[in-house]
């Protein structure tokens, strides 16, 4: 039997205005520890909002926000040595060396300086960047530069990171270095808040996100479940060996499947509703004599989710 999941994040009722303007509505939100949580929303939805409140840089006009189980209000000091925030601007000395860049972070944490010396390496060897260890800052490129923020976010052992639009402005190369960094993270049991505009890599990176814009939420849950709020259908592909006729005739004859269609190599299935168990397809096959070759889900695509359950709407 499975443990319940442990809540990392928990935000009831958070609200930040700012004189007429409402930032943020009344948002509920649920991370739990271990989640790669996508947070999602247009330019001025509130995300940079939301993990401001939660890294203690901004205090909300009302509302409760605790990172696991300690008040962001009342207990910023405390929340300040278990959150690392990475914005999606943030300085850098340029003219320090990358080790003397991270060593200063480390003693702001308090970190003994018989100890620094151990830890700037492990970071830098997380992210990647060892061999870079006495470059000056300036002379990184961009995407260097954002894991050596990255870095300087994880120099604390934080067990909650909030990373504002970590791959702004990278190119693919860096961004695919980032994100495999990112999962390297959850897999060493970091909690992780990453907000993006990318939302082909979310959907790839994340196991929970949430949606919310003009301030309030509109969804929260699995990447696969927000597929699921916009159509009561589900999509599977059927690849089988040799001439694809007799499956698809076979297929089209089986209960809750409302569409059998070939696409190029593949069989596209359209089952009615998401209840139906997609697990006897593979089986019904095989006893039909009809050779498998692979059967999976249709890839959650979250910019059609996104453009969906959104107005466009801005603040």
């Amino acid at each position: 039997m499975n443990a319940p999941p442990i809540t990392a994040v928990q935000i009831t009722g958070l609200t930040r205005v700012y004189g007429s303007l409402v930032a943020l509505g009344n948002l509920h939100l649920t991370v739990n520890q271990g989640d790669l949580f996508g947070f999602i929303g247009s330019n001025g939805a509130g995300k940079t909002t939301t993990l401001r409140i939660l890294a203690t840089f901004l205090a909300p006009s009302s509302g409760k926000a605790t990172i696991f189980g300690r008040d962001v209000v009342h207990e910023a000091d405390a929340i300040r040595h278990i959150v690392g925030y990475m914005p999606d601007f943030f300085g850098v000395y340029k003219d320090m060396e990358v080790t003397e860049y991270l060593d200063f972070f480390g003693a702001c944490y308090r970190i003994p300086s018989a100890q620094r010396d151990r830890t700037v390496a492990d970071v830098l060897e997380l992210v990647g960047l060892t061999e870079k260890r006495g470059t000056l800052i300036g002379a990184l490129s961009r995407g260097m530069q954002q894991r050596i923020g990255l870095a300087r976010v994880l120099i604390h052992d934080p067990k909650l990171l909030l990373l504002d639009e970590p791959a702004s402005g990278l190119d693919p190369r860096a961004r695919i270095e980032m994100m495999a960094v990112l999962h390297e993270l959850q897999r060493m049991g970091k909690t992780i808040i990453i907000s993006s505009h990318i939302l082909s890599e979310l959907q790839t990176l994340c196991n929970r996100v949430a949606i919310i814009e003009k301030g309030s939420l509109i969804y929260s849950g699995p990447v696969l479940g927000a597929q699921q709020q916009i159509s009561d259908t589900a999509v599977y592909w059927v690849k089988v060996r040799g001439e694809p006729q007799p499956a698809i005739t076979f297929l089209q004859s089986l209960p809750n499947i409302v569409g059998v269609e070939p696409v190029d190599d593949r069989i596209k299935l359209t089952f009615s509703n998401h209840e139906t168990d997609p697990a006897m397809v593979p089986e019904l096959l095989v006893r039909q004599g009809i050779r498998l070759l692979e059967f999976y889900e249709d890839e959650v695509d979250l910019e059609k989710v996104f453009l969906h359950v959104t107005k466009g709407e801005t603040q």
